[in-house]
């Protein structure tokens, strides 16, 4: 693993100031029920892919103050003694539920919900975000790619171009669960088994007296699987003839060529040609340099001849739109153990929230299995079987409709109960298999890149009644 350090002082410094105050304003074990959410997928797409959560876990397991935790608070001169006597003893013990990993996920629903005494669930907001947004993030951007390639396979090639090193690991574990085949991090198949692979660098062809005798000493070191770099000098004047030459030598069990400059239709397309001719039919063309989605699909449109992906720096910075907006806010609170419901209200209507200790279920449709819609309800509600179900959108007053033929799911999994973890985190690979089919349940014109349907996240009648009253009844 990544060097392994206490993170329960990653955190915004005002998280430590209101947890100062609650305590002081003896609201210390009053129990507060907070949302994660996000407002807008990126890169306008139809949906965004749930990740982050296993390590959001590991995050709460190790939730503590050590002594230098505390000596740094104290050195701030704002703190109560009081409360850093609290700190010291300070123990997780918080509900939490949350949308499985991999799972295609829309703005305004509850992805994460937290209930506990409020110093604990309003400081773990920092982190959560941490963990949720960034591998989000990547997860989104990752399929994306892997839906433009048309089932070619992709391989996250971005590390050295990765916000940092926890970015380069999370990123690849990420970028796995959002369809790519394996990755170049070495360190992200330790951790996560996330298959590591690769080809060659300019430097090893540089390294010998001829591009040919690169090429040969490479194959006869690595005979299952040989993949070329043949752009270091000319692509097709060069190194194609040089990679054919050194594949008939040596006889790979399998063997591949990579194109990493130039205008990869042309070359490939002419690649492809030599290779044939040779007798090649099974050697591999891979293709990198700065793609993305957009560039992939323009290249596949063009007919060119590439069976691999490589894609580095705008997927492992989902360079195009590189923040995920999800949110933490807070929804209820108990009072005399009556849930009380809270709400945020703002000039800007998507930035009003939805209040109440909520739940969130998608319909399917029993015909397709497609996904039609997800509604979230308040946690005392359930969604009734074999009946016409009415939907409200939380943004119209006069907007709604009416689900029929439809069964629903639960999306929300407990992860936390009074602070201990009962919820195993899937691997990787599993979370990967579970991604692909929850995508294949969303209708072909939510995968579009341009334009893509908007899909229906609406309000059971009750949580929309609450919302509405609560609204008309907020006064200046």
């Amino acid at each position: 693993m990544l060097e392994r350090i206490n993170l329960t002082m990653l955190t915004d410094f005002y998280e430590l100031t209101m947890a100062n105050g609650y305590f002081e304003e003896g609201f210390k074990d009053r129990v507060a029920y907070f949302d994660m959410f996000f407002r807008k997928i990126p890169d306008n797409g139809g949906f965004a892919i749930m990740a982050g959560l296993e390590q959001l876990i590991g995050y709460l397991r190790d939730l503590h103050f050590d002594e230098g935790d505390i000596g740094y608070l104290r050195s701030k001169g704002i703190f109560s003694e009081d409360f850093l006597d609290y700190l010291k003893d300070f123990k997780f013990s918080c509900d939490v539920w949350a949308v499985p990993e991999g799972t295609p996920i829309f703005p305004g629903e509850p992805i994460l919900t937290v209930r506990g005494p409020v110093i604990q669930a309003q400081f773990i907001e920092t982190m959560t975000l941490v963990c949720i947004n960034h591998q989000s993030l990547i997860a989104t951007k990752a399929n994306r790619v892997v839906r433009a390639a048309k089932g070619r396979d992709v391989m996250e090639f971005g590390t050295r171009r990765a916000h940092g090193a926890h970015g380069a690991v999370y990123g690849a574990r990420a970028a796995y669960i959002g369809g790519c085949v394996g990755t170049a991090c070495t360190m992200a198949e330790i951790d996560f088994k996330v298959p590591a692979m690769g080809t060659m660098a300019h430097s090893w062809i540089q390294m010998f007296p001829s591009e040919y005798e690169a090429f040969k000493a490479y194959a006869q070191l690595y005979p299952e699987n040989t993949v070329l770099l043949v752009d270091t000098y000319n692509t097709l004047k060069s190194g194609v003839p040089n990679a054919i030459k050194a594949f008939r030598e040596i006889r790979p069990h399998k063997m591949g060529i990579r194109i990493d400059s130039g205008d990869i239709t042309y070359l490939s397309k002419n690649a492809r040609a030599m290779l044939d001719e040779a007798g090649l039919h099974d050697c591999r063309i891979v293709a990198s340099n700065s793609l993305d989605e957009f560039i992939i699909q323009d290249l596949i449109v063009q007919g060119a001849c590439v069976d691999v992906f490589g894609v580095g720096e705008r997927l492992i910075t989902s360079r195009s739109e590189p923040v995920f907006g999800g949110v933490y806010k807070l929804a209820a609170i108990e009072e005399n153990g009556e849930i009380v419901s809270k709400i945020k209200i703002s000039d800007n209507i998507e930035k009003i929230t939805n209040p109440g200790f909520k739940k969130l279920f998608r319909l399917y449709d029993n015909k397709t299995g497609k996904a039609i819609a997800d509604v979230i309800t308040l946690a005392d509600e359930e969604i009734p079987v074999d009946q016409d179900y009415e939907l409200f959108d939380p943004g119209f007053v006069w907007k709604r409709k009416t689900a029929t033929n439809f069964y629903a799911r639960k999306l929300q999994e407990r992860i936390f109960k009074r602070g201990e973890c009962v919820y195993t985190s899937p691997s990787a690979e599993e979370i990967r298999r579970y991604c692909a089919e929850e995508v294949g349940t969303l209708w072909d014109e939510m995968l579009r890149f341009e334009n893509p349907h908007e899909y229906y996240v609406d309000l059971s009648k009750t949580l929309w009644e609450l919302k509405d009253k609560l609204i008309r009844e907020f006064r200046y």
